[in-house]
């Protein structure tokens, strides 16, 4: 297939290699540093057990244009959602009449902004479940065993393009599952990130410092109570037990727990805030649900949406916090 990733950093750029790999020509959009590494030195895809190099231009290709691709088979969008404005219109050279376009972002309707410019015929809605980082401009550093991809058709229907996709992805080591329901994949997904970006954003401290204490635990237990009763409101058909088990996994995996919302606003950076909280505030208002902690965190946050200068911060809990050396997860 040929394959045009869009927004090549930690998750693009970890897909994206693992497709060329597998032999695929794939042609990377990326920009700064992170172009030029790629151009010089190739790209490098380290993981806990193995990496491998990719030469350019033989095995990957890479480009800060999209037009100079030309039509391609599948195109993986990858960027942050803010991005969106500025990416998707640049994807239109992309679009050929077969080509699919499978969306990997946060969030439960961040696929939309892709169908209305593109087509809905085209876009896929994706999940990816991946823990990876950009390490250095031209690495990308993918650690633990949780590397996934989940999509579907938004209608929920089958389709000849989905198992092909599917069929690539995991020939090329990367496990992926066509469902018939992505939006149960999307918000089951959204739950836990909506809530763990929100409510750690809010209080400038991780997961790990906050879920001991009874009164945040509070916080964290009825964010992801509001956000399943928008979910079922607006017709999803969420597992029983989703919030338990999503409390389950968490206690679980404390200590390797950060958003990278978290991440973003700890360095100045911008925020996904309207792909995750304020998806929550929208989607509760078109169902009729009340979404009183979202709103607080929405609020809370929208100041800093554009990203603010780096230094210290003031914490709830009255301290301040270095915004330097903050470790992101791509979640």
């Amino acid at each position: 297939m040929r394959i045009a990733v869009m927004g090549a950093g930690s998750i693009g750029g970890y897909f994206g290699g693992m497709l060329a790999q597998g032999g695929h020509e794939v042609t990377l959009v990326a920009r700064g540093a992170h172009l030029e590494a790629i151009r010089r030195n190739g790209l490098r895809v380290v993981r806990d057990d193995h990496e491998f190099l990719l030469a350019c231009p033989s095995q990957v290709q890479v480009t800060g244009d999209a037009s100079r691709i030309g039509p391609v088979d599948l195109v993986l969008l990858t960027v942050k959602t803010y991005h969106n404005a500025i990416a998707i219109p640049a994807m239109r050279p992309l679009v050929g009449a077969d080509t699919a376009v499978l969306v990997l972002q946060n969030g439960v309707d961040s696929y939309q902004a892709a169908a209305q410019v593109l087509g809905p015929e085209r876009v896929l809605p994706g999940a990816a479940y991946i823990e990876a980082s950009l390490s250095a401009p031209g690495v990308i550093r993918q650690t633990g065993s949780v590397v996934r991809i989940a999509f579907g058709e938004a209608e929920g229907r089958d389709s000849p393009r989905g198992p092909r996709i599917q069929q690539a992805l995991e020939a090329s080591g990367v496990p992926a599952q066509f469902t018939a329901d992505i939006h149960k994949t999307l918000w089951t997904k959204f739950l836990f990130i909506a809530t763990l970006a929100g409510v750690t954003s809010l209080a400038r401290q991780t997961l790990a410092e906050l879920l001991p204490r009874p009164e945040w635990r509070q916080v964290v237990v009825a964010c992801l109570r509001e956000i399943e009763a928008v979910g079922r409101a607006s017709g999803v058909k969420l597992e029983p037990g989703v919030v338990e088990k999503t409390l389950a996994y968490m206690e679980e995996s404390l200590e390797q727990l950060q958003a990278s919302m978290h991440a973003d606003l700890m360095a100045g950076r911008p925020l996904e805030l309207e792909a995750l909280n304020g998806a929550v505030v929208r989607a509760g208002r078109l169902a009729g649900v009340a979404t009183p902690i979202n709103d607080v965190i929405y609020a809370m946050l929208k100041p800093c949406v554009g990203g603010k200068p780096t230094g210290k911060v003031a914490r709830l809990d009255g301290g301040t916090e270095q915004t330097a050396g903050i470790w992101r997860l791509g979640v």
